[in-house]
């Protein structure tokens, strides 16, 4: 009886054990399925003989690419559109060479914020490739000053008819709250040191200080000197013909009836006005591409590296290279900043690492917290203690902290246009007690010191809390002054005459001893190389690890395209809304929250 009632169970078990097993061969083959489709598509693909390499970016110039938020892997994408320097840069080099790669094609039109000063070294490139033979062609449908200026290196510039080419000259307006400020009661302190420091400034005067317009005037003259200069050598006009185009504009407009492409090419800015057939027609006659094999023989710059990853040589001893891009932060920070503790644990980790011989530090940041800032450069002392030596490279700005972390290194290297210096401190405090007093808001209560609630911004500031962040300013400003004078070498009343928050260009600044040597990051690596006295060596990128939880987010959801008709696309978008599910749901690594109060920003 007993085994007649139990036989229906056995027969519904073996049926439910064989689903399990049906479904976890099916998930294992669908597992199998992704890595497969994402190590196919990660391939680099086959570079034809006669293929052009088309510099086509899209999104802002940086040094080092912004982790992505697990939401934007798990839609696809990247996050915040960006283009890595250096991955151009070594695209460009690596085609100057390579046989297969008949021409260079610049294409603009996507193009978004970029320095002059990456810009500058894309141009550099670009001549070297120049030597080669080989020819390059900037097209766009319109061009605005910077993405003008990089299609100048080319030897042949098309515009589409109804597009134009936007020079405009340089110019800085900042927003000044003093009055409304004033009007809402509000009242902000300032704590500064040095005359030059004007960051405080629009929440202290209605209008731009003798100081800061002096220097912003000598600033915005020398970049748009050096910018038109190298506009009028590149397309082999007068300086007096940029400068009409720019100033004169109204009257060319009318000349050319309002016709903003030909104004530019009666100009002499641009060569040929194509629409997208003319130049779909030009790249098969001049460029050689075939119509119907195009997508084949038009190369990009990620698939061109992708296909020549194995170019880069690993001989010889290794020169580490660390990007610190953006605000110097204590702390982790949130992506697209320097944090204080990675940067540091970063540095050490490569002081103990036996095969880095030497580390660049390349600074691209306006400055920051000085308490991490003094981090940094403790731990590139301590790289220096073990015999390593350190080279600071300067991007497009290395100011204020930046310049403070440069103090740790043996060189500082810059781009003759790198905004740098700003050797200053300043501090704001913000007191609301006359609004809130307008407002019938009374604030009280009781403290067992006077420094109890002396940064209540509910309160005024008191005389003695006051003075005693002035003298904090004072204090920092005098340590900044000592690191500068200690790392080149001079006085501190040489440093003060050079500081005072000033910011000068990288030129400048080797002029008055801020700087040792002019150029880019490759000639960095080879000082740093130089010191160490190596004869052989390869550099390698010393990159900010990942959370944890983000890293196995990247590897269980590849960058495979969700949309309709890719392979496997319901199933992959799914997956990738598990993947969030599981990895970044409520998880505090991935929130980013940053507070930070610290009164004190050189």
């Amino acid at each position: 009886m007993w085994r007649f009632l139990t036989a229906p169970f056995r027969g519904v078990w073996r049926l439910i054990d064989g689903l399990r097993r049906v479904l976890a061969n099916v998930l294992l083959l669908l597992l199998v399925t992704a890595i497969a489709l994402a190590w196919w598509l990660s391939r680099g693909p086959d570079i034809a003989d006669g293929s052009v390499l088309f510099l086509a970016p899209e999104g802002r110039l940086v040094e080092a690419a912004t982790p992505p938020a697990p939401a934007d892997l798990l839609q696809g994408g990247r996050g915040v559109g960006e283009v890595v320097l250096d991955d151009v840069l070594v695209a460009i080099r690596r085609a100057a060479t390579d046989s297969r790669i008949r021409g260079l094609v610049i294409e603009t039109d996507r193009l978004g914020p970029a320095p002059i000063t990456k810009l500058a070294a894309i141009r550099d490139e670009i001549v070297t490739f120049k030597a080669s033979g080989k020819p390059v062609v900037a097209r766009a449908r319109r061009y605005n000053q910077a993405q003008y200026y990089l299609a100048t290196a080319a030897d042949r510039i098309v515009l589409a008819p109804d597009g134009y080419v936007l020079m405009q000259g340089l110019a800085r307006y900042g927003t000044y709250y003093k009055r409304a400020l004033d009007q809402l009661g509000v009242k902000v302190q300032v704590f500064r040191a040095g005359k030059y420091k004007s960051f405080v400034e629009p929440y202290t005067r209605s209008d731009m200080s003798p100081e800061d317009r002096a220097v912003t005037r000598e600033l915005l003259d020398t970049v748009w000197s050096q910018l038109r200069s190298d506009v009028s050598a590149a397309r082999k006009i007068a300086l007096a013909v940029v400068d009409d185009y720019v100033i004169d504009y109204r009257r060319l407009m009318a000349a050319a009836g309002g016709d903003t492409a030909q104004m530019a090419k009666a100009q002499g800015l641009v060569d040929d006005l194509m629409d997208d057939n003319a130049w779909a027609h030009f790249q098969h006659t001049e460029l050689g591409l075939d119509p119907a094999q195009i997508a084949a023989a038009r190369v990009d710059v990620d698939g061109y590296l992708a296909a020549t990853q194995g170019w880069t040589p690993d001989e010889g001893e290794a020169i580490a290279v660390l990007t610190a891009q953006g605000a110097i932060v204590d702390g982790d920070g949130p992506p697209g900043t320097v944090g204080g503790d990675p940067t540091v644990a970063m540095l050490h980790a490569l002081r103990d690492d036996p095969r880095v011989r030497a580390v660049v530090v390349r600074i691209d940041s306006p400055g920051g917290s000085a308490f991490a800032s003094e981090q940094i450069r403790l731990a590139m002392q301590s790289l220096r203690d073990a015999g390593k030596p350190v080279v600071a490279s300067m991007s497009s700005v290395a100011a204020s902290g930046g310049y403070w972390i440069a103090t740790g290194a043996d060189e500082i290297w810059a781009a003759p246009m790198t905004l740098t210096g700003s050797i200053g401190v300043f501090g704001l405090f913000p007191d609301v007690s006359a609004p809130l007093q307008r407002l019938g808001l009374d604030v009280d209560g009781v403290a067992t010191a006077p420094l109890a609630s002396a940064l209540d911004p509910r309160r005024p500031l008191s005389d003695d809390a006051s003075a005693a962040l002035q003298m904090g300013v004072d204090h920092t400003y005098d340590r900044f002054l000592q690191r500068v004078a200690d790392a080149r070498n001079i006085s501190v009343d040489a440093a003060d005459a050079v500081a005072q928050g000033r910011v000068w260009m990288g030129r400048e600044a080797k002029a008055r001893g801020l700087v040792d040597q002019l150029g880019g990051l490759d000639q960095a690596v080879a000082a740093a190389a130089r010191l160490a006295g190596l004869s052989s060596y390869h550099r390698v990128e010393a990159s900010m690890p990942l959370p944890l939880r983000l890293q196995l987010l990247q590897q269980l959801v590849p960058e495979l395209s969700p949309a309709s008709g890719a392979v496997g696309g319901q199933w992959l978008a799914q997956l990738r809304r598990d993947a969030l599910e599981m990895l970044s749901w409520n998880d505090p690594d991935h929130l980013y929250a940053h507070c930070q109060c610290a009164p004190l920003a050189p």
